[in-house]
């Protein structure tokens, strides 16, 4: 006390403004003295505190092998629409991007020409019907003479031999005939397939080419064709090489990341590793009646092929990863915290399949992650394994 009112008889012969002030700095002072003389918090209090924790004892289980990869989808059937016959293309007869039924019109080519074709052959049709029927007349009259001897058996062998040809080129000009009506029923280009029509290639008016002119495309949307292929590396890890008999199952997870409902089958797998890609090509089919999945969308395939054996699974959210690799926390008989590298494999739902570093018992902890580390003491509460079993 007799400090602060040796003090407060300095600041009493001040200005007042500054003296106003050094009382202000004076008091502000002594409040954090007061303050600094509380006793320090232990800061080992936090990290002595002892944590309750969930683990789960590890049991050993046998789990389908998966692998994921990237694939890309493809119309069971896309047909090329090309013209059978050249001309002018007069009309787009269907609506771009519209399904469109097998035997419906696409395209009309100028039909005029082929008709006038058409009606020429038809003239010469009739004329060699007249001529095989005179030629006929001719043999018979012949027959008749040379079987009462009045003309010789060479001028009947003329007539027949007239007769022959006549009526084969009868049957030339009906062929001739049967063409130009198809080549006329071509200029109305029908789609051959059901499926989803494609844009136009071609404008009206364009000059078409028989059979190189592509006019559009026609793809089937259900089912499609998912084509895809794995390394060496990756089949090794289904003991070989895969086929329709071995692979079990194909998933298919969309660009959004869900899983499409329906389930796939391989429908064709590659007897050799592409020298090229370096993959053994493989396709699977899949209904698609909804259409989500489009031709030339990229998506990823999961294949389900063959078991591991004694493995263990962990959830993902207990699994941390370090510079050496990935580990998980488990508790000892003394309720110590310990590290334990392991080795995982492929994904089943949101848990790891651990193929190294646990054994059968060991108590995996899967929360209260960030708050452990080696040697802390827990309280661990085991939780039964059930709600994680591995499911195709």
């Amino acid at each position: 006390m007799a400090i602060f009112r040796f003090k407060k008889i300095i600041i009493g012969h001040l200005p007042a403004n500054i003296g106003f002030m050094i009382a202000i700095i004076l008091i502000v002072g002594f409040m954090l003295t007061a303050c600094g003389s509380r006793e320090p918090v232990s800061e080992n209090t936090a990290a002595d505190e002892t944590i309750s924790v969930t683990v789960l004892q590890m049991k050993s289980t046998n789990v389908p092998i998966s692998i994921e990869t990237v694939a890309q989808v493809e119309g069971a059937k896309e047909t090329e629409i090309r013209p059978r016959v050249g001309g002018i293309l007069l009309k787009w007869l269907y609506t771009e991007g519209a399904p469109v039924k097998a035997g419906e019109p696409l395209f009309l080519i100028d039909p005029e020409p082929f008709q006038n074709n058409l009606a020429e052959i038809q003239a010469q049709l009739l004329e060699r019907e007249a001529r095989v029927r005179q030629a006929e007349r001719e043999e018979n009259r012949q027959r008749r003479l040379v079987a009462e001897n009045f003309v010789s058996q060479s001028v009947y062998d003329i007539a027949a031999a007239n007769h022959a040809v006549a009526k084969a080129a009868l049957q030339s000009a009906k062929v001739r005939v049967r063409q130009a009506k198809l080549d006329l029923s071509y200029t109305t280009v029908i789609a051959p397939v059901n499926g989803i029509s494609g844009r136009f290639l071609f404008s009206e008016g364009t000059l078409v080419a028989a059979n190189t002119s592509l006019l559009t495309t026609i793809t089937q949307l259900s089912p499609v064709w998912i084509r895809f292929g794995f390394s060496d590396n990756e089949l090794t890890r289904f003991g070989g090489r895969l086929s329709e008999q071995s692979v079990q199952q194909v998933n298919v997870i969309l660009p959004d990341g869900t899983e499409y409902q329906k389930k796939g089958q391989i429908n064709f797998a590659a007897s050799q590793i592409d020298p090229l890609l370096g993959t053994q090509q493989l396709r699977a089919t899949f209904e698609n009646t909804d259409q989500r999945l489009l031709p030339g969308q990229f998506v990823r395939v999961r294949v389900i092929a063959g078991e591991s054996r004694d493995v263990f699974i962990v959830p993902q959210v207990a699994v941390l990863t370090s510079d050496l690799g990935k580990y998980v926390y488990v508790v000892n008989e003394k309720n110590e915290v310990t590290e334990r590298p392991i080795v995982v494999g492929n994904w089943i739902d949101k848990n790891w399949v651990v193929l190294e570093g646990l054994d059968a018992g060991d108590k995996v902890i899967v929360d209260n992650i960030i708050r452990l580390n080696s040697g802390k003491i827990v309280i661990p509460h085991v939780r039964a394994m059930s709600f994680i079993q591995p499911s195709v």
